[in-house]
């Protein structure tokens, strides 16, 4: 499946987000004038598309860099990005349905060259600063939560923070059991143990220890291969350039470039059968 890249905010998301912003300076008041709130918004787009700093956007196009940056922030702090990404989780569900019956969850380490909260030696490079996304997505790779830690924050020790904040109450009866694919990170058996007690089967691959690897799975115990589509929608993400390296200190700013992000992808997900 292949998606047009988005530069601006397309019109039928936009009449979506529209009401959660802020609203406009009115005409005439003291002070200098309001930048449009879409404007505003495909600034941010550009941002997070190109990665490029803040300064380095057009004046001709979106208006002062420090405008948009003031906009960003107070925006983030009452809560707008969080609000908006909720909106298209239940946009997606009311659309396209969530597919509870697979589900998946995977991590993405990136470096963090100018440190901050939520930051810590990354362990695959050679303990530099780095941060993490973690994801959880359902059976299409529709991102259902969010969650950013430092790059040394175990997958074991996160992964049921993550499973406890569903914007969608995920259903108790219409799937009996439910399944989730999960790489070798998180293989343990107290996490196993909750997922069960959830009514969710674990498919964890399991780590190899030495020259004794564990036993192949029986015939009954195989299933196809799923955990790929959340490693596809972390790619996904990592075409926002924004997200490949995090050079924002304030770890609310970083998350709330990845629920932009989210946002886009649930959107095309929702625009594309």
């Amino acid at each position: 499946m292949s998606y047009t890249t988005l530069w601006e905010v397309p019109d039928g998301l936009w009449e979506r987000i529209e009401r959660i912003l802020p609203c406009e300076k009115k005409k005439g008041s003291v002070g200098r004038p309001a930048l449009p709130a879409r404007q505003v918004v495909n600034g941010l787009l550009f941002v997070l598309r190109s990665g490029c700093q803040w300064k380095g956007l057009k004046k001709e196009w979106y208006g002062a860099s420090s405008s948009l940056h003031k906009y960003f922030q107070e925006w983030n702090e009452s809560g707008v990005w969080k609000k908006i990404y909720r909106l298209m989780v239940m946009y997606y569900q009311k659309k396209r349905r969530i597919r509870w019956k697979w589900q998946a969850v995977d991590s993405k380490m990136v470096p963090a060259p100018l440190g901050g909260d939520q930051t810590g030696p990354n362990p695959t490079d050679r303990a530099k600063s780095g941060s993490k996304r973690h994801i959880w997505v359902d059976q299409r790779g529709a991102p259902l939560s969010i969650q950013i830690t430092a790059a040394n924050a175990h997958d074991v020790t996160e992964i049921m923070n993550l499973l406890n904040q569903p914007i969608v109450p995920r259903p108790k009866t219409k799937y009996q059991v439910q399944h989730l694919c999960a790489d070798k990170a998180y293989d343990s058996e107290e996490v196993r143990t909750k997922l069960r007690k959830r009514k969710i089967t674990p498919h964890i691959r399991k780590r190899e220890y030495g020259s004794n690897p564990p036993p192949p799975p029986l015939e009954s115990e195989k299933h196809p291969a799923r955990r790929w589509v959340v490693e596809r929608t972390l790619s996904w993400q990592n075409d926002f350039r924004s997200l490949r390296i995090r050079w924002a200190k304030k770890s609310s700013n970083w998350l709330a470039l990845i629920y932009l992000a989210c946002t886009l992808i649930l959107w095309r997900m929702c625009s594309h059968d």
